[in-house]
This record gives structure tokens, sequence and C-alpha cells, in this order.
């Protein structure tokens, strides 16, 4: 005879229950997941505490550098992750880490509430999660004459002396800005860049080295920059003294398209954990929280937007896009003859 047959039923099945929660309480592998991301991810605190509220899973995040490094790292672990959910590739990089195979696919429920526009990966092996345009940024009154309208407005000698941008093949808004003139000019892309070099633009080597350094918002004197859509509100977040209205415009005509997505990594030990973490990017509790925490805009089509947001960013009706596979396999061809034309 079992303890359990002199007990009550009714207290037999609570010692049953206690103890099969007392088991995957102790379970250090289904309480906890880790996340892999670039160096920009950033969401508030009490978000991620709220998903383990509501699952019982503690996320530690581990950051790997930008974009570029984070994808290159994963392939070189691939079927052996040091993680179990990558967020932050784009789609920039996203051919490159679907050819290696790093994901593997999961379908969420709440895709339901993402618009086409932003499921670019058919086999579901990456959810999209943001989506961001990277834009030339303009200093209203610092320019030197009316506000540009166009790319073509960059190369007009007016404008000379004013634009920087970051170098491609070590940023990534430098590299979307590149994109973004092969999507508008095709075949002519390289003349545009030669343009652009007759009309003195500079390059840095990063974004921060742009903003900060040579554009006027960081003390520098050319009044046109690589930037995001996004960065009129940062400039009235950050402000001080505080301003009511941003010093900044957006050039919408050379916007170019990043959408970030996140997947759970193949050979991952905790693949039904990291579906929920998935699950739980794309709702409103996670969507409505990314914008004032890395300046994009949420995927959901219901997510409410910080009134910052609402007030002073922009997006492009028709933003500049190149599908990603052929991203991929004209990147380097298209960088190294960005070299050639700009920097030699």
């Amino acid at each position: 005879m079992t303890i359990l047959s002199t007990l009550s039923r009714p207290f037999a099945i609570l010692v049953i229950a206690l103890a099969v929660f007392a088991s995957a309480c102790g379970s250090d592998e289904a309480s906890s997941i880790t996340l892999i991301t670039h160096d920009s991810f950033a969401i508030s605190p009490e978000t991620l505490e709220a998903f383990t509220a509501e699952t019982g899973i503690v996320v530690e995040q581990l950051a790997s550098g930008d974009a570029g490094q984070m994808v290159s790292e994963a392939i070189l672990t691939a079927g052996n992750p040091i993680g179990d959910v990558m967020f932050g590739i784009d789609n920039t990089f996203l051919q490159r880490g679907l050819d290696a195979g790093i994901f593997t696919s999961y379908e969420s429920p709440n895709l339901v509430n993402v618009p086409d526009e932003f499921q670019l990966d058919p086999t579901h092996q990456v959810t999209p999660v943001d989506y961001g345009d990277v834009c030339a940024n303009y200093w209203i009154s610092e320019l030197d004459g009316p506000a540009p309208t166009s790319l073509d407005d960059l190369i007009d000698p007016a404008y000379s002396g004013q634009f920087v941008t970051p170098n491609p093949e070590t940023s990534s808004p430098g590299l979307a800005f590149l994109l973004a003139t092969i999507a508008k000019y095709g075949d002519g892309w390289e003349d545009y860049w030669t343009s652009l070099r007759t009309n003195d633009v500079a390059i840095t080597a990063g974004w921060d080295d742009a903003y900060y350094g040579e554009f006027i918002a960081g003390g520098g004197t050319r009044p046109i920059v690589t930037s995001y859509a996004s960065s009129p509100p940062a400039e009235v977040l950050f402000a001080d003294p505080p301003v009511d209205t941003a010093p900044t415009g957006v050039l919408l005509d050379s916007c170019f398209r990043q959408i970030e997505f996140a997947g759970v990594l193949d050979g991952s030990e905790n693949t039904d954990e990291a579906q929920q973490l998935i699950d739980f990017m794309l709702t409103p509790t996670f969507q409505e929280d990314v914008p004032l925490n890395m300046f994009v805009f949420p995927v959901h089509e219901g997510a409410q937007l910080p009134p910052e947001f609402v007030e002073h960013a922009q997006i492009a009706e028709n933003p500049l896009t190149i599908d990603p596979a052929t991203i991929e396999a004209n990147r380097n061809a298209w960088t190294e003859r960005w070299v050639e034309l700009v920097l030699r």
C-alpha cells in the first residue's frame, strides 16, 4: 500500500499536482532562454518581466555586436547555437541567415495581426517584429537654401559640401543608403555616387561619426545626414533645452525600408519556450514598447504609437526596397565597386 492510497482522493490529487509543479520549477532548461540580439536592442525591463510573469520563462539577453556580426556568429555555430532566439536580423542580411539554415520554422498565430508586406519569409523561419526607414535627414534652420525633396537634390551643386553618410562596408544605415540609390537608379547608381563625390559628400565609418560628428546635431558643419525617419522624435525627446518641434526634417524620397526579424535558432534545446517568446514579441505589450526604446515602428497593425511618434515621426508611403536574395547575391560586388568609386 502506498502513502497516496491512504489519503483522500482530492488530497492525493493535490499532492501529485504540487510534485509536478515542483519538478517543473526545478528545471533550469524550462525556466530560462537566451535571446541573442545586436548591440542596439533595447526594451523596458518591465516588458520582459511581464513575459516571465505570464509564462514562468526568464529571458537572458546576449548582445553580439552589430547585425552583421550577430549573423556571422550564428552561422559559425549553426546547429549548436549559443542561444535560443535571435532578434535583429534585417532584410539586408536575411537571405544570408536563411541560406545558412540557422533558424527552424515556426509560424506564430499572432502573425494574423501583421500585414503581408512585412512577412518576407514564406517558410516562417523568421518572424517580423519591427520596421523603420533609413533616409537622409536635414537640419531645417542650417540649410543653405530650400530643403531637399529628392535624391537628385543631393548631387545638385547647390547642396555641395552639405551631405554626410556612413560607409556601407562598416555601417548598417550606410549600406541601407547605398541600397536606396541602387533601388532608385538601377544601373545608374554608379554615376549617382560619382556625382555625390564631385559634390563633396563626406564619408564616415559609422552612424555615430556622421550624426554626432560631421552633422549639425553633434557640432559639425554639414546640415544633411543619413539617419532614420524616426530621428525627429528623438531630437524632440532628448533636446536640452526642451523643444516643441523637431529641428530636423526627412527626405522621404531617399528612404530604404528596413524590417527586423526574430527567429528560433536551429538546435535550441528550448524550442517551446523560444516559440512563446516569438509569440510575445508580436503582442501589444512588446510592440508598443519598441518605438521609444529602439526608435522603430511596430509591425502589429493594432499597436498604438506613442504621442511623440504620432506628432514628429515620418514614414515613407513608397519606400525603396530590394529583394533580400538580390541583396545577398550582389552585396559584396556593390560595396567593392562603391569603394572604387568613392574612396579611391
